[in-house]
């Protein structure tokens, strides 16, 4: 019973360690994603695109 035990502790662990690994390698990633859809945002707010119609799927077909 001791081993299953400590089995699973190690296992929580390691997925806690590997999801740590994950998320600290992608965060950069996720910010200029958000920075660059910001920056997105902002341009087509500012340009006079007022003319422009909306792209649905309705009308791709």
């Amino acid at each position: 019973m001791f081993w299953k035990i400590l089995g699973a502790i190690v296992l929580v662990w390691l997925a806690v360690v590997i999801l740590g690994a994950v998320l600290k390698a992608l965060f950069p990633l996720l910010a200029l994603a958000v920075i660059g859809a910001g920056l997105y945002f902002l341009y087509r707010s500012m340009t006079g695109e007022k003319d422009r119609t909306d792209k649905t799927v309705d009308s791709l077909f």
